[in-house]
């Protein structure tokens, strides 16, 4: 079990944003006896994968519509589903968006390159 300092060193997010995933409820931390938040090997391996979301540019919206659907079970498989798949029909945009501008890039350090050398 970690607290939430080491927690949120662990993930290399703030205690603050822990605090936040959980007001939006993100993430449901256990509680000890003295009501301080505990989080376990299944809630570190949740926030990596939420955080590779927030990192990909899912809208924590949708982060939170994903986090009620796991809640609420494998009736909503399909719904989780459908979810996923957009976000990476989002991300595979932004990898070819990137990959566009690291041609454009290239092109032109190779001309500055040439004129630099000339």
């Amino acid at each position: 079990m970690y607290t939430i300092g080491e927690t949120a060193e662990l993930l290399g997010i703030s205690a603050h944003t822990l605090r936040y995933y959980e007001k939006e409820e993100i993430v449901r931390p256990l509680r000890d006896a003295g009501g301080d938040r505990r989080y376990d090997e299944s809630h570190i391996k949740w926030l990596q994968f939420v955080i590779k979301l927030k990192e990909t540019r899912m809208p924590i919206a949708s982060i939170k519509k994903y986090a009620s659907l796991v809640i609420e079970g494998e009736q909503t498989a399909g719904d989780r589903l459908n979810l996923l798949a957009e976000h990476q029909r989002s991300i595979r945009a932004q990898m070819q968006t990137l990959q566009d501008a690291d041609e454009m890039l290239t092109f032109k350090i190779a001309s500055y390159r040439t004129l630099a050398e000339a």
